[in-house]
């Protein structure tokens, strides 16, 4: 793969910055820097003006801490002094960035062209065009600024997250400093609400609280500079404490000393609390109430704190969920966020369907052709005298066509959606949920033409009235019409997607069709063959076993779990193959059109409006392997 095709995303907080590369085939990794998932956002600026970066910085700052700068991302000013002399703070800004793009270029084998910057949500105007001045410093291709929170939800709800429109949720972003927003989903995307951050409620804050009480207050390191591997120390006893009573903690220049999960807690607290008020201030700045939120996730290197989530949950009445990977969260939703060029046309690609999805076209196809063909040539008509003229069709089979025709469409929705999209690729077909949304409403348009498309040729045919035949065709059929447009309204507006996609939900059952199928045209063999002596038990057998076959793949349709397919099995394909006969069968076809419109409900209600799968991210609540220290 190319590296013009990889998408490269950078959340560079005040203490460490990480990177995610990602690719075309929906791939992803997190760039490593010295062996780390992350990169300490730190610099140093040499007395020579040379800058180094990452471990390097910290190491070097050893002799000379005063050079060092520990969150470059906050001096805005146009310069910075250090060691009395005048550095260029964009210059400082630049070179994290710098060597973010080199591990980048270096992994990817060549330049990456799709570059996404992470920013908090209460970044202003200036501050924004600053940090993409500082990416073109660093040779890094114009950026798009993505905020983090709403890069956080949008990889919630790639992650399996469960949540509608009009849904409030609460993004605690919890790194060096804190950051709490509340976001609204809307049609379009996310939307911020208010937002509210405190740049002494993080890890930094704990660090240095946890190291005051190690040392006795002695040599602790002031707003994360001091000693560099006194602060490695830490924070690894920060992240260790986490899963483990007490650890051991080496110190520069003095013995080592036992850290506990109290003194952590007792470190850790006021952060907490501060953390949770942020909470409750965001949400009344949103002019919401706890009871109106779907949920508060924490997000952030220092998300794991101790008792955060109950500190938070006294305070709101809602337990917090920590997202899986939480340093990482926020550069991964970025890196998926939107067209790799904005404004500019997308291409849309149509999916060559395979090999299970065209089996699910192509079966209720065939059988649609198969049954409307036999119900042509199999027609009975009558003609007294030239003056009374009448023609007995088998109006079951002739319905069932009709279905068979529409799900044959509907399976191919999602295919149609990306045929209009290539062709007409306007900005409400360039989203999946647009693309699937116009597929399903030109498959129900396709179906119901193919149906009414029917009618009128077989009236043609036999010299009819059309309106029998429309009413055979298209009433039974109007059910799973309004299903399908409901879900065509659910997936234009983003509601939900379902698990295993839209390609999967739109499928019918395969085996109900060929069951159902066969067994109708039994039915019709049995009813137009020319009954001779000899086969006339071979014909009534065809009849009846018609009756079973069709019984079976009505209960195909109904229910799903195998044990009560076979409860249902028998009585149902006893009853249909008991009443097998010319005025029965298009009760039959009738019966099996019900069927298929509950299946269909029963989807738009399992798959849909009340989901049986779990989120991923509640069922993950305290999972994961993330670092937890002072990232940002």
């Amino acid at each position: 793969m190319q590296a013009g095709e990889a998408r490269l995303s950078i959340d560079c907080g005040d203490a460490s910055t990480v990177a995610v590369l990602a690719w075309a085939d929906g791939g992803a990794s997190a760039l490593s820097f010295d062996g780390l998932p992350y990169l300490p956002s730190a610099v140093y600026v040499g007395p020579d003006g040379e800058v180094r970066t990452g471990q390097r910085a910290w190491q070097a700052a050893v002799e000379h801490p005063s050079r060092l700068i520990p969150s470059p991302r906050r001096a805005v000013d146009d310069d910075v002094t250090v060691d009395k002399t005048p550095v260029e703070a964009l210059a400082l800004a630049a070179a994290p960035l710098r060597t973010v793009a080199a591990e980048a270029e270096r992994v990817a084998g060549g330049p990456v062209r799709d570059v996404r910057l992470v920013v908090p949500a209460g970044w202003g105007p200036r501050r924004r065009t600053w940090m993409r001045q500082a990416a073109h410093r660093a040779g890094l291709a114009q950026p798009r600024l993505v905020e983090a929170p709403v890069a956080v939800a949008e990889h919630l709800l790639a992650t399996g997250l469960q949540l509608p429109v009009g849904a409030f949720i609460v993004v605690c972003d919890i790194g060096a400093g804190a950051e709490v927003t509340v976001l609204r989903r809307g049609p379009a995307g996310f939307e911020v609400l208010s937002t509210l951050a405190d740049p002494a409620a993080g890890g930094t804050a704990v660090d240095r609280a946890l190291t005051a009480a190690l040392t006795g207050g002695r040599d602790a390191p002031g707003d994360g500079m001091g000693d560099w591997a006194t602060t490695q120390s830490i924070r690894a006893a920060k992240e260790s404490l986490g899963s483990h009573p007490a650890v051991t903690v080496p110190l520069a220049g003095r013995a080592p000393v036992v850290a506990n999960s109290t003194m952590l807690v007792e470190a850790a607290l006021p952060v907490i609390r501060r953390v949770a008020e942020l909470v409750g201030e965001s949400i009344a700045a949103a002019e919401l109430s706890a009871s109106d939120l779907a949920g508060i996730y924490c997000v952030g290197g220092s998300a794991r704190l101790p008792q955060l989530d109950t500190v938070v949950a006294e305070h709101t009445g809602i337990t917090p969920a920590v997202v899986p990977e939480p340093q990482l969260v926020a550069a991964r939703g970025a890196a998926d966020a939107g067209a790799s060029n904005p404004g500019m046309a997308v291409p849309v690609e149509v999916p060559v369907p395979p090999v299970r999805r065209a089996v699910a076209i192509a079966v209720p196809g065939f059988a649609s052709l198969a049954l409307i063909w036999q119900c042509l040539l199999t027609a009975e008509e009558h003609n007294v005298m030239n003056v009374y003229r009448s023609v007995r069709l088998n109006w079951g089979e002739f319905t069932m066509a009709a279905v068979f025709a529409l799900l044959a469409c509907l399976a191919a929705g999602t295919v149609l959606g990306s045929l209009i999209a290539a062709r007409n690729p306007t900005p409400s077909t360039r989203t999946e949920g647009g693309k699937v949304s116009i597929g399903i409403l030109a498959a129900v348009s396709l179906g119901a033409a193919i149906a009414g498309l029917y009618a009128v040729v077989t009236s043609q045919y036999f010299g009819e009235p059309v309106g029998p035949f429309l009413r055979w065709a298209l009433w039974p059929i109007t059910p799973i019409v309004v299903m399908a447009v409901a879900m065509a309204v659910v997936a234009a507006r983003q509601w939900r997607a379902p698990h295993g996609g839209w390609s999967a939900l739109l499928a019918a059952p395969t085996g109900s069709i060929v069951t159902a199928g066969l067994g109708m045209g039994l039915i019709q063999y049995s009813l137009t063959a020319d009954r001779w002596p000899d086969r006339l038990l071979w014909i009534d057998i065809a009849g009846r076993v018609g009756g079973l076959l069709l019984g079976v793949g009505l209960v195909m349709a109904l229910v799903a779990p195998l044990m009560f397919r076979l409860i249902l099995c028998a009585p149902v394909a006893v009853i249909s193959a008991a009443i097998v006969s010319k005025q029965a069968a298009g009760i039959l076809g009738v019966s099996y059109a019900v069927a298929v419109a509950m299946w269909w409900a029963a989807r738009l209600w399992t798959r849909i409006v009340r989901p049986a799968t779990t989120s991923p991210v509640s069922a993950q609540r305290s999972a994961g392997t993330g670092p937890s220290g002072g990232g940002g």
